[in-house]
């Protein structure tokens, strides 16, 4: 049984603006992407590091990212959504690996994952029947827009987890599922698709995804903080 991690950075990162994938804005002198594959290379049961790109990229190899060692592989089969894009990588692994293999897909732009929040997403999940993934319990309140911009109602915040990156699963199912269901946003909603229930495993906000402009100065921040 191994460890296999992917990174779907085949996007264009459109709410960020700009003239290049959001995944390759500079952050601390090297691209976004540079922070989530660095940890998960880190990781000592991780086995191997996939990043999808898409087809088209012209990016990526602008990059040393030798740095990062033997771990790190590039899968040229990004698709339209991200659902497609670990989907396509599954198919281009699945001689690599066992159907038992565990897989966790990691968001690119979540920079600030920690190598700790993934040691304990892999020493909880090790033996779950089912998998899960890294969350957070949704601590402010929650309102629901009506159709012109005000609030339509209030929403119980009581059970609410804010999903993150890992989401962790087994190789065979994560395939049957992304199979089923193509639409779905996370891995998490697809295995849901198939009656399971994937575990929680609680995070922190560090755990943030950049997804506008002023999130890269918290990134920053915080990189800063650990010496990055």
């Amino acid at each position: 049984m191994r460890y296999i991690a992917i990174v779907p950075a085949a996007g264009s990162g459109s709410r960020m603006g700009g003239d290049r994938p959001k995944q390759y804005w500079p952050l601390h002198g090297r691209p976004l992407l540079w922070y989530a594959v660095e940890t998960l290379v880190s990781v000592p049961r991780i086995d191997a590091v996939c990043v999808v790109l898409s087809p088209e990229d012209t990016e990526w190899d602008q990059y040393d990212w030798s740095p990062l060692g033997s771990k790190l592989r590039t899968l040229r089969v990004g698709g339209a959504t991200r659902a497609q894009s670990v989907a396509n990588a599954l198919s281009q692994l699945s001689g690599d690996m066992s159907a038992q293999d565990w897989v966790l897909v990691h968001d690119a732009a979540r920079a600030c994952l920690t190598v700790q929040q993934v040691d304990a997403l892999i020493d909880t999940l090790s033996d779950d029947p089912v998998g899960g993934l890294l969350a957070m319990p949704v601590a402010d309140t929650m309102k629901r827009a009506d159709d012109g911009g005000r609030v339509g109602e209030t929403v119980a915040r009581d059970g609410l987890w804010q999903a993150q990156t890992p989401q962790m699963f087994r190789g065979g199912m994560l395939i049957e599922a992304l199979r089923a269901r193509t639409d779905v946003t996370d891995e998490a909603g697809a295995i849901e698709a198939l009656g399971l229930r994937p575990r929680l495993v609680a995070a922190d906000v560090t755990n943030f995804k950049v997804t506008y402009p002023q999130d890269f100065a918290l990134a920053e921040r915080l990189l800063a903080t650990r010496g990055k």
